[in-house]
């Protein structure tokens, strides 16, 4: 094979797990100021482009991968199809809508549904410990409901606060319709990882975004006036897109040489808590007593889904 098979240190690989956890958190909670700035179908449309030039270097076949069969290339497309294009319409207008604060709490339920999917469509055994992370994960999202902050008090008109109420309503569902694209889309990556190199998937899958993309795109680049985009957006842009499509792929490919899935799971923690910092600190969101509540419930779960059981006997270093 053309590439290194060396395994870096396990620090080092506990690290770029660690770091591309965080940058999905990070880009999440920064895609609320890009959907301001940037048409959301136009946004995407940008994103897969810019991740298909940092990336078009990937899609030639290594030696030795094998051709791909039809059911594989269904596959492809339906990874893009779930993980690529949905998930970042779901996830692009649902956070114009909701804060990055609460996206972040949503997103931590994350491990507990590719669980569930697992054991649905890959008929995976599931454990009490894995049912018990999805009963936090529902209830840290059912106590985000309850911690809606309260509406301006000088707004004494009942409509606009109730379309406010649903709009936020609507915000956190399209987030969490985005958490069942990516769960989905880890499901359907665990059989195409044996059959084609994760790079070439992320190319591949990419380009298919593109290319669903690529109609609303146009339409709206057509009479877009790009003068109007400041140029930190641009730069916010490439970030995106970089991080996205490129980056955290490599980073968690990388760090799973050398650590267990399962250990590896653990870090998926950092993502919301990504999320919300960078919506707290960069974004100035604020972080109410109960999400706050909400936000432990949710990463209850996550650590109830990801740590490792005990094993009778100690596993071989690779």
């Amino acid at each position: 094979m053309p590439h290194s098979t060396s395994l870096p240190s396990r620090p080092l690989a506990y690290f770029y797990l660690a770091l591309s956890m965080a940058l999905v958190g990070g880009y999440v909670a920064l895609s609320k100021p890009l959907v301001a700035a940037l048409p959301i179908f136009l946004l995407a449309w940008m994103r897969f482009g810019i991740g298909g030039l940092a990336m078009v270097h990937w899609l030639k076949r290594p030696v030795g991968e094998p051709t791909m069969t039809p059911h594989t290339r269904a596959l492809i497309f339906l990874e893009s199809f779930l993980g690529n294009f949905l998930f970042s319409i779901c996830m692009l207008f649902g956070v114009s809508m909701t804060s990055a604060v609460s996206a972040g709490v949503i997103m931590a339920s994350i491990p507990a549904v590719v669980a569930v999917m697992s054991w649905l469509f890959l008929r995976e055994t599931i454990g009490l410990r894995t049912w018990l992370a999805v009963g936090c994960g529902a209830l840290g999202i059912g106590l985000l409901a309850l911690s809606k902050q309260e509406l301006p008090a000088q707004s004494p008109e009942g409509l606009g606060t109730d379309f406010a109420h649903n709009k936020e309503l609507l915000g956190n569902l399209l987030v969490f319709g985005a958490v069942l694209c990516e769960a989905a889309y880890a499901v359907i990556g665990k059989k195409l990882t044996g059959a084609i190199s994760p790079k070439r998937i992320s190319a591949l899958i990419n380009l298919w975004g593109f290319v669903l993309m690529t109609p609303m795109g146009v339409y709206i680049a057509w009479t877009f006036d790009f003068g109007s985009v400041a140029m930190g957006s641009w730069l916010l842009l490439v970030f995106y897109a970089l991080a996205a499509s490129v980056w955290t792929v490599w980073l968690w490919m990388t760090g799973l040489k050398a650590v267990p899935a399962a250990r590896a799971g653990v870090f998926t923690v950092l993502l919301p808590i990504s999320a919300a910092l960078v919506g707290v600190l960069v974004l100035g969101e604020s972080l109410s007593g109960m999400q706050l509540v909400a936000f432990a419930v949710a990463l209850l779960g996550v650590v109830l889904a990801t740590l490792p059981g005990h094993s009778k006997a100690a596993t071989p270093a690779p």
